[in-house]
């Protein structure tokens, strides 16, 4: 279930977001590479907005 109308993650994608978007600064912060998390992160919000697709076409 989605955590808002106009948004296709829900609270556990989200909390997963929001944590891997802090270390994500942090290790850029400290000049390390961030390119493993954010396909993590790019990850999470294909496969929210795959089944949000999938769940208006049953409508």
């Amino acid at each position: 279930m989605a955590a808002t109308p106009h948004d296709p993650h829900n609270l556990r994608e989200l909390a997963a977001t929001v944590v891997l978007g802090y270390r994500i600064t942090r290790r850029q912060e400290k000049g390390k590479p961030t390119g493993r998390l954010e396909r993590q992160v790019d990850r999470i919000r294909e496969e929210a907005q795959k089944r949000e697709d999938e769940r208006k076409q049953k409508k």
